[in-house]
């Protein structure tokens, strides 16, 4: 059996003020040709199809058409919400109605009978069967009362231990005649961040370990992370990563799609694929006349400048005039003015977790998980705007 393994593909991302959508649509134009050029019977999309939790049309547009080719030729198509997408949208609108279209989409938990786990027959007759757990924040896993009544490391273990609980349930339908994928959206222990991910909701207790996955389980699927790796544990353990660099801080990642040859009867192989058509992305760093000679040999990438003098009158709009693929141009903090002790930090330009953050520190209040609640609060308070 093959299986096509996607993820976090973020459509709708705008990096600087630059919107991405062009680039998108190229890159999910190859991944649906790989899947046609694979001739793969599954394929799985590990969550976060949008950047935020409330899409524009054309985004919206564009998922539905790459989901609904993915599944052109008989193809089974699992499809997970992340912590990115917005949970209700996903399972109130696009389950039935890609449903109706022979599609299965996992928007919200569901029990093995409801959705969590299917049992599935390919166009050549093989039997898999997957068990689906979409992302799942903190406050959905733990009540938040139990947040304050325990200390930072037995919250992080009830969380970790109600999603072993969960994904043992859903794995219960393995059986050895079939092939056994398990899918979620979710940090695992030793993963490596790939740049752009949201941080509060990777770290701060968020981590699983690799054996929360039964060793039944022929191939783990898994989204959140963006860059491509395989983990270490009881079965084939794989992010596929996100299929473009997101932020400038996945500029040296190598987008690909996963294909995986699974049998019943042996360990799943893993065999990344590379992707074409999201742009570099790149950083120079250096003074003026530096990033400028760096900038001729950087192609149409992307560019975050980091000047290495100090600021003046225009700096920044003549980067822009000789490098117009510029989207964003810092001074490096050693050249950077220093604020007098005690003046009052501005805030203009920063956001509400940077202010909340600051609010925190002047009451002398530590503990992480305060600031990881207000995060996720805000975030679903703004759909992610």
């Amino acid at each position: 059996m093959k299986i096509l393994h996607t993820a976090d593909w973020h459509v709708g991302k705008v990096l600087k003020n630059q919107p991405r959508i062009d680039e998108q649509k190229v890159v999910l134009r190859d991944i649906v040709r790989i899947a046609d050029e694979e001739d793969v019977d599954l394929v799985v999309v590990a969550g976060d199809l949008f950047e935020t939790a409330a899409p524009g049309p054309q985004a919206q547009g564009l998922v539905m058409r790459t989901l609904m080719s993915l599944r052109a030729e008989g193809r089974h198509v699992f499809v997970l919400a992340g912590n990115h997408d917005n949970q209700n949208l996903v399972n109130d609108v696009y389950r039935p109605v890609l449903g109706a279209l022979g599609m299965h989409v996992i928007g919200t938990p569901k029990t093995p009978a409801n959705g969590g786990t299917t049992r599935v027959t390919t166009r050549s007759g093989e039997e898999a069967v997957v068990a689906a757990l979409p992302f799942l924040s903190h406050r959905h896993a733990i009540r938040a009362a139990e947040v304050f009544r325990t200390s930072a490391d037995q919250h992080n273990q009830r969380y970790a231990n109600h999603v072993r609980s969960i994904i043992d349930l859903l794995c219960e339908g393995f059986t050895g005649d079939t092939v056994n994928v398990a899918t979620t959206h979710a940090t695992l222990l030793g993963g490596r961040w790939g740049g752009g991910e949201r941080a509060v909701q990777t770290l701060l207790g968020y981590e699983i370990p690799p054996d929360t996955f039964p060793v039944a389980t022929h191939y783990a699927a898994l989204g959140h992370l963006h860059r491509y790796q395989q983990i270490d544990g009881p079965c084939p353990i794989a992010y596929s990563g996100s299929p473009i660099a997101l932020d400038f801080g996945e500029e040296d990642n190598e987008p690909v799609a996963l294909v995986v040859n699974a049998t019943p009867g042996s360990r799943a192989t893993i065999r990344p694929v590379p992707l074409t058509g999201g742009r570099r992305l790149a950083t120079l760093r250096g003074t003026l006349d530096e990033v400028v000679a760096a900038g001729e040999e950087a192609g149409d990438a992307f560019l975050r400048v980091i000047l290495t003098q100090k600021a003046s009158a225009g700096l920044a709009d003549m980067v822009r005039e000789k490098l117009p693929n510029t989207l964003d141009v810092q001074i490096d903090e050693k050249f950077r003015a220093r604020a007098e002790a005690g003046a009052v930090r501005t805030r203009i330009g920063r956001t509400p977790t940077d202010l909340f953050a600051d609010f925190l520190s002047e009451k002398e209040i530590e503990d992480p998980r305060v600031q990881a609640m207000f995060a996720e609060l805000l975030e679903e308070s703004t759909g992610g705007r």
